[in-house]
């Protein structure tokens, strides 16, 4: 299926947009104690929550293996299956887990495969891995950089003209620091008359959206800072890097992303789906937005998050992944060393180019690179140790809309011991 969008130019983009003038001449800064409510602002009032939760775990696994000898605290296979348990025990819907690390492959599984339903999850299902698509889309944009296509320094209004603030590069989209708004709210809104209401917000993020909404939706609120200037993490900004690839290689994102990525790295089981019905085996989503417990979410359209977020895959093939990008498969090693350092300063997360590091439980001083993705019902973490020899890769699903102030499950009754494994 041809996307007419990307195959009339950008003249076809910018007909649907805001005219320039409504880019914001000043630079807004966030309200620093807002107030969303229950409907689409409260879907992630924080989007690096996850990021932060998973750096605080991953410091508290480093601590704790420091403050043992030799591999005295790595738990063996059974603790893991038994951490399994613990975190579904504990609340979690449903979980795929793998870990990889010289002489150790172990996969675990637990809980349902979707809420009311007895269908157990099995390790070799897929998911939504949310924003675990952004790192194989910087690893696109670094590939067209190394064909001279583009510079990290490009503009990106040399790309797509009219649609970005000036001094915008391709760089910044990547780190998440252009100044874009976050998105997807303000673009949900647009098909929401109640803005708190959670029952109009599941429709939404069920009907479909093009890319051109969403280019005018982050064309349609202040941008936040000078471009460079700071931190904020911006889906709309991945949204733009994939119409730009699309633009350039005249293709479109799913072709490039299977030949690029999904069949070089051998991920056999992941996809760039255009609707929401999922092939297979899959670990649906889930969210409790009252005290009824958890509802399924199996009707998510992918536009919701286009480039930013709408693959989805396996433990297994985003492990494959992350090991077929940091050793130097996907693009050169020169272009994995761009991609790593950290661009946002003092910023938390420490983020490169699509890339985000953590503390290395087993080793002082060194650290575990990937991603992570919240999708509206299902989160996932893949990390990777720089030489590609340990992979942590998580999926669990159960999301608390419900304004609750405690957690609904510990996420590290699982992840602290998988991590500690690698050791």
């Amino acid at each position: 299926m041809s996307r007419t969008l990307v195959r009339t130019g950008t003249a076809a983009i910018a007909a649907v947009l805001l005219p320039l003038t409504a880019v914001p001449a000043a630079y807004a800064q966030p309200d620093p104690d807002p107030d969303p409510g229950r409907g689409p602002a409260a879907v992630a009032p924080d989007p690096t929550a996850l990021t932060r939760e998973a750096t605080a775990i991953a410091e508290r696994a480093a601590a704790k293996h420091q403050g043992f000898k030799a591999r005295s605290s790595t738990p063996a296979t059974a603790e893991l299956d038994r951490a399994v348990d613990a975190v579904i025990a504990d609340g979690a819907l449903g979980v795929t887990a793998r870990v990889e690390a010289p002489g150790l492959t172990w996969t675990g599984a637990g809980g349902v495969r979707e809420a009311g339903t007895e269908r157990n999850v099995r390790a070799f299902d897929r998911f939504h891995v949310a924003s675990n698509t952004k790192t194989m889309i910087a690893t696109l944009v670094m590939q067209e950089v190394e064909r001279g296509t583009w510079r990290l320094d490009t503009p990106a209004e040399d790309v797509l003209p009219g649609i970005f603030p000036a001094g915008v590069t391709i760089e910044h989209l990547l780190s998440h620091r252009s100044g874009a708004p976050r998105g997807p709210e303000e673009l949900l809104l647009t098909r929401i008359e109640d803005p708190n209401s959670l029952e109009q917000f599941i429709d939404a993020v069920g009907q479909h959206y093009t890319e051109a909404e969403h280019l005018t939706a982050m064309r349609s609120v202040p941008w936040l800072f000078e471009p460079g200037t700071d931190f904020s993490y911006s889906n709309y900004g991945y949204v733009a890097l994939g119409v730009m690839l699309e633009k350039e290689t005249g293709q479109d994102l799913d072709d490039l992303l299977h030949r690029r990525i999904f069949w070089p790295a051998g991920m056999l089981r992941t996809d760039y789906p255009k609707t929401s019905h999922n092939r297979g085996p899959f670990l649906e989503g889930a969210a409790k937005i009252d005290q009824t417990g958890w509802r399924p979410l199996t009707d998510l359209d992918p536009s919701v998050f286009h480039a930013s977020g709408a693959a989805t895959s396996t433990t297994r093939d985003l492990a494959s992944f992350n090991e077929a990008l940091l050793t130097g498969e996907l693009v050169s090693p020169a272009s994995v060393d761009a991609m790593l350092p950290p661009r946002a300063g003092s910023a938390d997360p420490e983020y490169g180019l699509g890339i985000y590091r953590v503390a290395d439980p087993c080793t002082e001083g060194e650290y575990l690179y990937g991603h992570d993705g919240a999708h509206f019902g299902t989160q996932s973490i893949n990390w990777s140790s720089r030489d590609g020899e340990r992979q942590v890769t998580l999926a669990w699903t159960g999301r608390d809309y419900t304004g609750a102030t405690e957690p609904p499950y510990d996420l590290g009754l699982l992840l602290e011991p998988m991590l500690l494994a690698t050791c």
